[in-house]
């Protein structure tokens, strides 16, 4: 399993990923899931992935592959962030059926799923989550971000959080107590941590940092958070009950 999700402010995009694959008692797998299409002063695009690494690994290759070529469609020729969307489905779509085996004992899902985000020329920065049938959403005012993979634990910060007009910086860091919380409730998902952090407008790399379990800054996040959180809890209102000593219970 695994956990991706990316974040749209006013001021940019945020987008954050782990790097677990596989995990049991004796054998855990890590695969980067973030992958970055840019070519600077024209576009910039970042993509999460997300279910059957086969699937996954093709696609990603394939993208390479048409954008390296001189003419086709591909990442770099896409006009609109919705246009890519959708070229990334049609290629998901294909390698999900070369890979599928019909006649197997146990069938294997060969599905994937994908953010893709970032910014073509003047237009404004976009997310698009792109399903495994091919179809894609964006995000909106409403719920500025999206997430695939092992999404139910770290949601409820992003709910409570992320919001248009929040500092990049501050979603970065809400990106990451997300991710936190997830590893700490499912062993699928786990670190190297990827980061990255894209200006509006700017058509520039983005910021883009990994951090492994025991790096300092990853480290104070985890810790100061969980502290936190111990605070706010020992600070909730008491019951009535508990207020009245002189009742003995």
């Amino acid at each position: 399993m695994t956990y991706c999700l990316a974040a749209q402010m006013n001021a940019g995009l945020v987008f954050a990923s782990d790097s677990r694959t596989n995990a049991g008692l004796d054998h855990v797998n890590s695969y980067r899931k973030m992958h970055s299409f840019i070519w600077e002063g024209e576009r910039v695009l970042l993509l999460l992935s997300a279910g059957n690494l086969a699937t996954t690994q093709a696609v990603v290759t394939q993208l390479e592959r048409d954008a390296a070529a001189e003419k086709g469609e591909s990442l770099r020729t896409v006009r609109h962030m919705s246009e890519a969307a959708a070229y990334i489905g049609r290629i998901s779509l294909e390698m999900q059926h070369r890979y599928r085996v019909p006649d197997a004992a146990k069938p294997v899902s060969m599905e994937a799923t994908f953010i893709i985000g970032g910014q073509i020329g003047d237009e404004d920065p976009e997310l698009y989550l792109v399903y495994p049938q091919g179809n894609y959403i964006t995000c909106s005012d409403e719920q500025p971000f999206l997430q695939i993979g092992e999404t139910k634990y770290g949601k409820p910060i992003l709910d409570r959080v992320i919001e248009p007009p929040l500092s990049l910086a501050d979603a970065a860091r809400c990106a990451l107590v997300s991710i936190d919380s997830t590893m700490r409730s499912n062993l699928s998902v786990g670190p190297p941590v990827d980061l990255a952090i894209y200006q509006a407008n700017t058509l520039e790399t983005p910021r883009m940092i990994r951090y492994k379990l025991n790096s300092p800054y990853f480290v104070s996040i985890r810790k100061q958070w969980g502290e936190g959180m111990r605070r706010l809890f020992d600070e909730l209102p008491r019951f009535d009950w508990e207020k009245d000593k002189g009742n003995g219970r």
